[in-house]
């Protein structure tokens, strides 16, 4: 069977089922982001836990870049999960303030319009990992080049192709994520990203696409955003996943009428989900349920959410010890999340926990949940009205929170382990081998 045979037969998604024991490849990873630890964000979580599974049977070489808040205990632990680290400083941040600071704006915004590439991307590179990136692929010292994330592609060049396969997780469309957000008028910067669309990111997902023999992505949305800018690329799909020992099933329902929301607090679509359930769903629970508990827990919580805690019944965490601890101790979670492209890591940890959900269509993008034939994982709200109703039946039915509970937990042990997704995975790089 060809690989393009290969490639149909599997409708994008790679099976995990008869798994064999792969050739070794030699991979050389590039992150920009240092992977470690996973807990610090969505995508250190993403690379940290394909980088795991990947340097089991193979040799994972990892081009990184460090910055001041990185331990040395951390850089430690990293180099367990690697054949080898190559470590580069990663460059300061530009000056914001004065004269200077907005010609250094304008000029950055003018050098990306030109290059089809965005200033944060532009910002991160670095000719001396260029350099070195260029000799270890004349070398010959790899079979593929994995770029985690998008911002990584900048140092692939097109001439690659013709000695190595070049494969790129892009975790989520920019030119998609920032057009979501400009839909759904919850942009911080309207103006800046309205110019950006237009003039510069359909332009550059269409530039690095062409690059690359296979663009991996994590939900069938993703893949139709980018097809439509790049329909002659493959696309792979393959999911995020769950560490079921960081996210034990919870032992107990708790009761009671205590809501929790999770991320990453300083993030735009967080904020939105956030303050829109806090200002004008929350009110209504309280109506029927005067004790009724709003938790907002994530790290870096900006002014806007700090300042929901002036309001009965809303409690703002910052960073925790422990998320788990929080979520089971919720009776139900809720994702209100607006905007924001992909599969949520935090809808399947929660899943993964034991806490029943109520989530938007955006919140359960990529996720079987409901619907002829499928058992009841999650309830689906998208309107202020149907959370209310919604977040009260769970409430009120202690044997419908059992069954989302379970079957959502289900889902997770069958689909959505770090093992079965590290699978797929490793196949998608074993097919781009030349």
């Amino acid at each position: 069977m060809s690989k393009e045979e290969l490639h149909l037969l599997t409708n994008y998604q790679l099976p995990i089922t008869n798994y064999q024991l792969p050739i070794p490849m030699k991979i050389l990873m590039l992150s920009l982001t240092f992977p470690y630890p996973p807990s610090r964000g969505a995508t250190e979580g993403r690379t940290f836990n394909l980088l795991k599974h990947l340097h089991q049977h193979h040799e994972v070489t990892l081009v990184t870049q460090r910055h001041s808040g990185i331990s040395d205990e951390e850089v430690e632990a990293l180099r367990n999960f690697v054949t080898e680290l190559v470590i580069f400083p990663a460059p300061l941040e530009p000056k914001q303030g004065g004269i200077a600071g907005i010609m250094g704006k304008v000029g950055r915004f003018s050098e990306a319009v030109i290059k089809a590439t965005p200033p944060n991307v532009l910002h991160r590179y670095s000719p001396e990992i260029q350099d070195w990136i260029d000799s270890f692929v004349q070398a010959g010292k790899c079979d593929v080049i994995d770029c985690e994330h998008s911002v990584n592609e900048l140092y692939i060049r097109p001439e690659y192709r013709q000695r190595v396969g070049t494969v790129v997780d892009v975790h989520s469309s920019v030119y998609g994520w920032v057009r979501n957000h400009l839909d759904m008028g919850v942009s911080h910067n309207p103006l800046r990203d309205r110019l950006y669309l237009n003039l510069l990111l359909k332009r550059y997902e269409k530039r690095y696409c062409d690059k690359f023999t296979t663009i991996v992505v994590t939900t069938d949305d993703d893949r139709k955003q980018l097809q439509n800018i790049s329909p002659e690329s493959r696309f792979e799909i393959v999911s995020n996943g769950v560490d079921l020992e960081m996210f034990p099933y919870r032992e107990k329902d708790p009761g009671g009428h205590q809501l929790i929301f999770i991320g990453a607090m300083n993030s735009t679509h967080n904020i939105d989900a956030a303050r829109f359930f806090a200002i004008e769903i929350f009110p209504q629970i309280q109506q029927r349920y005067p004790d009724a508990k709003f938790t907002i827990v994530g790290a870096n919580p900006v002014g806007e959410i700090l300042a929901l805690k002036e309001r009965p019944g809303i409690i703002v965490t910052g960073r925790v010890p422990s998320v788990v601890e929080y979520m089971h101790q919720a009776t139900v979670c809720v994702v209100p999340l607006r905007v924001g492209l992909g599969i949520k890591t935090k809808t399947l940890e929660t899943m993964s926990g034991g806490t029943p959900i109520v989530a938007s269509d955006r919140g359960l993008e990529g996720l079987s949940v409901d619907g002829n034939g499928v058992p009841l994982r999650a309830l689906r709200a998208n309107r202020v009205a149907e959370y209310v109703e919604a977040i009260s039946r769970l409430f009120e039915n202690p044997q419908l929170r059992d069954d989302l509970s379970r079957n959502g937990r289900s889902l997770v042990e069958t689909e959505y382990t770090w093992q079965g997704i590290g699978q797929r995975y490793e196949q998608v790089l074993l097919q781009n081998c030349p």
